[in-house]
């Protein structure tokens, strides 16, 4: 546990990350089926099966976000190094990646995605990594404003198997 967090996981500011469990799942399939998530993490059935795959994986940890008593999002934190042929595996040794969105459509343009990823980076250098690296679609402007928001540069654009993205990262200061 870091001095950002209490017992319950609950990180400064009001935001709170939990391990995803299974009966998480439909939550999960509403919210990648609205067309605010649909439109940047598309085939909603695929996606459920892939966080699925995440319950109890040791590399990615899948987490529901929730402000105060409220779960509006969810957030996937992975090990660079994972994938032996991964297009990140060129950062420093314990990095760690992050992929999320806000599934709560009311939750959305309020400022909550800066911050959260902010209170989710200051639990993941806690833990010892010495950099968050993100890696939004080059069209995706509000997530790249976001990013920049919570710290984050961009430090390359590179192609994936999923098509280009904008490499960012926010390193422990």
């Amino acid at each position: 546990m870091s001095a950002t967090t209490d017992q319950t996981g609950r990180a400064q500011g009001g935001y709170g990350f939990r391990l995803v469990k299974a009966a998480d799942l439909p939550l999960l399939e509403r919210w990648l089926n609205a067309a605010h998530v649909r439109r940047w993490w598309p085939e909603p059935a695929r996606q459920i099966a892939d966080i699925a795959s995440h319950i109890g994986n040791p590399t990615i940890d899948p987490y529901i976000v929730s402000f105060g008593s409220l779960p509006f999002g969810y957030m996937q934190t992975y090990d660079t190094h994972d994938e032996p042929d991964g297009p990140y595996r060129d950062q420093p040794a314990g990095s760690r990646g992050i992929d999320q969105f806000i599934g709560d459509a009311d939750m959305v343009g309020h400022g909550h995605g800066p911050r959260f990823i902010e209170a989710m980076c200051a639990r993941l250098y806690a833990a010892g990594a010495p950099r968050v690296i993100t890696d939004p679609e080059p069209a995706n402007t509000s997530a790249v404003r976001a990013y920049e928001k919570a710290g984050f540069t961009t430090i390359d654009n590179r192609m994936t198997k999923d098509g280009p993205v904008v490499l960012m990262a926010r390193d422990r200061s």
